[in-house]
């Protein structure tokens, strides 16, 4: 009887505690404006697609909210790619930002406006719009989340690449007159990881102290080594704080490297973690 009894107990504390675990490895997902987008309210209520590896007719950009079990203070904002015409949101967007939880960094991946999908009215300004806000709303939610302000990066891939170039190098101030309690948050970056970005905002040149990159793609990929190799040189150029990594194998499109079979792009997260922990940014 007394077995029986503790036997019950072990299940139903191994259900509350699988419970929890399930729970909070769910995101915590909030718009990025509570009704809609400037501009373009009238499009807040058209519902996404998805299917399988996509997500498409994003009307009313958001971010979806990975939380460490263990915070160590640092956040990343989470840019999937996808060719403006859709968003490779499982791989390239909640994978990565489940690597990142791994190591107490918070991680949101950010639905943007995507202006190269059919019939979109949205032009090449509205995803940039959707990273400095995503910045503002998380620097807002800071305490909530239990981040340090000054230790938020962006990760772009391909095309999300892209919307990190507009932003990393050209943050607006907060706007601290504003009526808009989000919009008195400041956009700066701290650092930005590039996983084989497009080439569109790519500068030709840096200041010293542009933020620290991290910069990772394979040689053969012909849409995207190019502005691996001109984020370098303004980088070195300049004397700024810069990591490249550059793989004979793969080509464009490997994700998080788990669907690959090359070792080299397998294990290519380990690189942004050792570069991670060498800058610093895992401290408590």
């Amino acid at each position: 009887m007394k077995n029986s009894i503790l036997l019950t107990l072990f299940f139903v504390i191994s259900a509350a505690f699988c419970a929890q675990v399930e729970s909070s490895q769910q995101p915590i997902i909030l718009p990025l404006w509570e009704n809609g987008a400037p501009g373009s309210e009238e499009h807040k209520n058209i519902p996404e697609q998805a299917k399988d590896w996509w997500v498409k007719s994003v009307h009313n950009p958001s971010i979806s909210v990975f939380q460490a079990d263990e915070s160590n203070g640092a956040a990343v904002l989470i840019f999937p790619g996808g060719g403006h015409r859709q968003l490779v949101f499982d791989e390239e967007g909640t994978k990565a930002a489940k690597f990142l939880n791994q190591f107490g960094i918070t991680a949101a991946v950010v639905k943007y406006r995507l202006f190269r999908e059919p019939n979109s009215p949205y032009t090449i300004e509205h995803p940039k719009q959707d990273a400095i806000r995503s910045l503002r709303l998380l620097r807002a939610n800071a305490k909530r989340f239990a981040i340090d302000p000054s230790r938020i990066g962006l990760m772009g891939f391909s095309a999300g690449g892209e919307v990190v170039n507009a932003v990393a190098y050209h943050a607006p101030p907060a706007n601290i007159h504003s009526s808009d309690p989000i919009e008195t948050f400041n956009a700066n970056v701290s650092f930005h990881i590039q996983i084989y970005p497009g080439p569109i905002g790519i500068p030709e040149q840096v200041s010293a102290n542009a933020p620290p990159v991290f910069l990772l793609a394979s040689n053969k990929d012909s849409c995207c080594s190019e502005s691996i190799f001109k984020l370098l040189k303004a980088y070195r150029e300049a004397g700024a704080s810069v990591e490249a990594h550059f793989f004979d194998a793969g080509d464009h499109g490997f994700n998080m490297g788990n669907r690959s079979q090359f070792k080299s792009i397998q294990t290519w997260p380990n690189r942004l973690s050792d570069w991670l922990i060498d800058k610093n940014f895992f401290k408590n």
